[in-house]
């Protein structure tokens, strides 16, 4: 039994220190509250998922740390493309967490800027794609609506329900969800506090496609693994260029996108796509 216990012990030892060295040479650490791994050709994904599943996800202080981190670090990896945040298939996040916050006082929130840290996933240089299934309630809603691309699966609901705790959105549902459902599905859902199933969503423009649930992830992965075949440079300018939209005017836009267009001509990458469309081959970007 000694001999059994030791070799038992020596095996798990030797699977931690596998373990933590897999981790080390993908840069990636372990967190409480989310699953980080790259996926995808060549590990070109990296994948977020939220982790926890008692609390449907509850979004507090300590998640938006780890995924903060997280974000940071995949970012700073140039093998990385495109990022994918999602949860689980009961819920991608079912609000923030109200324990959290139930005892806040406004100077607590206003002096320590309470929620001010969780913008940070909106001004991320890639892409992310949230791949929303079960639910996107309240912080839920506002965290997709950071994101660059939405799919949901087709169990998914989105609500701002704020109204019914007394308080109102805190990380961008009222500014965001009017841009892209319109004003008087905005008013509706933030006044009431109804929810909306995946077809609306997409019907109202929030998300772009549905998927069956257990493919969700899977096809956000694949649409990930298509934006990073692209040079991450040109990649980054088109989406600042898209996101300058809900800040401009149109007249505004439009100069600032022909800046930014005759700004490519400075890379090898534009230089390179162009060739390679000529020469009848694939581009080998160099991001750069």
């Amino acid at each position: 039994m000694s001999a059994l216990f030791t070799t038992c012990r020596a095996f798990l030892s030797r699977a931690a220190k596998s373990a933590a060295f897999s981790r080390s040479l993908s840069g990636l650490p372990t967190y409480e509250n989310i699953i980080v791994e790259k996926r995808g050709k060549n590990d070109s994904v990296g994948l977020i998922q939220l982790n926890r599943p008692k609390a449907l996800n509850a979004l507090c202080d300590a998640l938006f740390d780890d995924v903060n981190d997280a974000l940071d670090k995949l970012s700073e990896d140039k093998g990385v493309g495109c990022l994918v945040i999602t949860g689980n298939e009961k819920a991608f996040a079912a609000g923030a967490d109200i324990k959290e916050m139930q005892n806040k006082t406004f100077v607590d929130c206003a002096s320590g800027n309470f929620l001010g840290h969780w913008g940070r996933v909106s001004k991320n240089r890639k892409p992310i794609i949230a791949a929303v299934n079960g639910f996107a309630l309240g912080g839920g809603c506002e965290l997709a609506m950071m994101c660059d691309i939405i799919y949901a699966g087709e169990n998914a609901h989105f609500g701002q329900p704020e109204i019914l705790l007394g308080t109102i959105p805190g990380a961008g549902g009222t500014q965001r969800l009017p841009r892209y459902v319109g004003k008087s599905l905005a008013m509706e859902m933030v006044l009431t506090g109804n929810r909306i199933n995946a077809q609306t969503a997409l019907s109202a423009g929030l998300v772009s496609k549905i998927f069956p649930t257990g493919r969700l992830v899977d096809e956000a992965i694949k649409t990930a693994e298509t934006i990073s075949q692209n040079s991450q440079l040109i990649v980054a300018l088109a989406k600042e260029s898209v996101n300058k939209a809900y800040e401009t005017t149109l007249a505004e836009g439009n100069e600032f996108e022909k800046k930014i267009f005759h700004a490519t001509f400075a890379t090898a990458d534009r230089k390179e796509g162009m060739t390679a469309f000529v020469e009848k081959r694939k581009a080998d970007f160099k991001n750069n």
